[in-house]
């Protein structure tokens, strides 16, 4: 051809076998991140066949970084982060410390620098944040109180990673290395200049961002939404993310991944948050893959053979090291063994900042090329079996449960919120409602059955929420209702209806099962996302099954029936008809057995309703 095509071809096949490794992850139920990691190796120089322009691989990954750091700093809330603050930050720190101990320990023992040590040690001391949502999000556990946590969690991991970018070229002189940047060049040997100076000009640059990004870039992003134009929107989000990363590393210094991570805080905040998000993230997804296709180019499979011990080791760390770790330091906290082992199972695996990392390390000198071959296998062999970890979480779970006298050893500690009791005192209760899940959804239940006078219990898993219903005269247990127990302390026996209102599929079948085995005249209500789902709970018999989505769906359409002339009676039918028919939606049962008469105070409200 006339023309060089190198980039066209580098993306075009890094593309296509990250698409193909990605459909061979997903069908072996593996992370699609493993896959790009493989299509990367496939595409490199150690395997046969095809090998992309590593050069131009590297500077289409660093806008991948740019773009991965812009979208974690846009889910970046201050406001989250504090409400887990107590165990996710010193957490955090703790399992870094730990981990960052036992990578230089190891790296002592195969011969290594100070620095390698520690550049191993922070490499696998942070998760992927990137890996633990899409898990938890398979869980359905994003919005419970562990998924917060582990979250949380993250969070300070990756800003300690991102003070470490800033350090570490700073740091690289005295540890070996070859010392990079405007405060290198000043500093000489001096190691309290070249910090002073690092953390000077990074001060200077956040101050920049937070007290003039935060008015600027609003301002520029409603000036551009007033247009109307979607594209010009999408385009100012770009040039901010693009722009002040690249505008903070040639100003100060500083490394794309901290600009493009504040350029992302400063929109978290405003109300073009998530439109910026769904802009850009086709975007970010692209590059994102491009950037763990490069990542596995410069994988060296040989390292498999050649020192299958040390990769073992890395694996052992990774996976257990710092699962037990964590594990300790939670309970120490006066958390639960279900948030440890949630944590735990989050912890067990590294990816992108481990990368980012070991690449500078390597530019560095301080990190030799086998140990970012060996960090690659750890990311690699550790996301493979993250899906296997989270789903060792529900057996131990039931096995610690199992064992009171162990499961009280572990959780003891003088945190009133470790040691509140699973069951509400007092609870005298006859034909009541009990609401499993206290969130959005159950909390618009219980205000509303508060306010008309039925009693309830709720049974929920976030022991703070726990505190605060009991606070407002609202009997709550602490508890996961499928533990033995739990049910029976909400008085199932005894009760009129069941509302489940958590997400997790698996839990409400086993919920449903042993309500029905304790009694098996209750009403029950279940919230649903999925359409298999819904059909399980029909036939089941249960009162009434609801799937969100398409129910706001239906109630759009019966507005816009009686809008559009139609008389209630008539839109309401058809609704109806709609609702009973198609995939999802909602399930009713019809009535066909006699409900109990229940307590005056039912009676008293049933009698008042038919006299309408």
């Amino acid at each position: 051809m006339p023309h060089d095509i190198s980039i066209i071809a580098t993306i075009t096949v890094g593309l296509v076998l990250a698409l193909l490794g990605g459909l061979l992850a997903y069908k072996l139920r593996l992370p699609p991140l493993v896959g790009y990691l493989i299509a990367g190796v496939a595409l490199g120089p150690f395997t046969p066949g095809f090998v992309g322009d590593a050069h131009l691989a590297s500077q289409l990954a660093e806008i991948g970084v740019i773009l991965l750091m812009f979208g974690v700093g846009l889910h970046f809330s201050i406001k989250d982060l504090l409400e887990v603050h107590r165990i996710a930050v010193p957490g955090a720190i703790a399992q870094i410390a730990v981990a960052t101990g036992s990578g230089v320990a190891l790296a002592l023992l195969w011969g290594w620098t100070i620095g390698a040590g520690l550049t191993l040690g922070l490499a696998l001391s942070v998760a992927s944040t990137v890996v633990l949502l899409r898990a938890l999000e398979q869980r359905n556990a994003l919005d419970s109180v562990n998924g917060r946590i582990a979250v949380g969690w993250l969070v300070v991991e990756d800003l300690v990673m991102v003070l470490a970018l800033v350090l570490l070229p700073a740091l690289a002189g005295v540890l070996g290395g070859d010392a990079r940047g405007v405060a290198a060049q000043f500093s000489g040997d001096s190691l309290a200049t070249a910090l002073v100076l690092t953390l000077g000009k990074v001060a200077v640059f956040v101050a920049l961002v937070v007290l003039v990004g935060t008015r600027l870039v609003p301002w520029l992003l409603e000036m551009v939404a007033r247009t109307g134009s979607r594209e010009l929107f999408t385009l100012s989000v770009l040039a901010v993310a693009l722009g002040i990363a690249y505008g903070s590393a040639e100003l100060f210094g500083v490394s794309f991944a901290l600009g493009a991570f504040f350029a992302g805080v400063v929109l978290s905040e405003s109300d073009f948050s998530r439109q910026a998000a769904a802009d850009s993230l086709p975007l970010k997804d692209a590059f994102a893959v491009l950037f763990f296709v490069s990542v596995g180019m410069l994988f060296d499979p040989g390292i498999l053979v050649r020192q299958p011990l040390a990769v073992m080791a890395v694996v052992l760390l990774i996976v257990f090291g710092k699962s037990i770790a964590a594990f300790a330091i939670v309970l120490a906290g006066g958390y639960p063994v279900t948030t440890a082992l949630t944590v735990s199972a989050s912890l067990a695996q590294i990816g992108e900042f481990s990368f980012i990392l070991a690449g500078l390390g390597v530019a560095l000198g301080l990190f030799p090329p086998e140990g970012r071959d060996l960090i690659l296998a750890g990311a690699i062999l550790s996301i493979a079996l993250n899906p296997l970890v989270f789903a060792t979480v529900d057996p131990l779970t039931s096995w610690f449960r199992a064992r009171p006298r162990l499961l009280a050893l572990l959780e003891r500690s003088g945190d009133r919120l470790a040691t509140l009791s699973e069951r509400a005192d007092g609870i005298e209760l006859k034909d009541h409602a009990i609401i499993v899940g206290y969130g959005r959804v159950g909390e618009i239940i219980g205000g509303a059955l508060k306010a008309q006078g039925f009693p309830f219990v709720v049974i929920e898993e976030n022991r703070r929420r726990v505190e605060e219903l009991r606070k407002q005269s609202v009997t709550a247990i602490y508890g996961d209702a499928t533990a033995a127990g739990v049910l029976q302390a909400a008085g199932v026996d005894r009760a009129r209806l069941l509302i489940i209102a958590i997400p997790q599929g698996f839990q409400k079948r086993r919920i449903i099962e042993l309500a029905r085995k304790a009694n098996p005249h209750i009403d029950t209500a279940v919230r649903t996302h999925r359409a298999s789902e819904l059909a399980y709970l029909k036939g089941q018999g249960v009162g009434l099954a609801i799937m969100g989505r398409r129910e706001v769906a239906l109630g759009l359409l019966r507005y816009a029936l009686s809008s559009l002339g139609l008389s209630d009676d008539k839109a309401h039918a058809i609704v109806q008809t709609a609702r009973m028919s198609g995939e999802g939606g909602a399930f009713e049962r019809e009535p066909d057995v006699e409900l109990p008469e229940g307590t005056p105070e039912l009676r008293k409200h049933r009698e008042n309703d038919e006299g309408i």
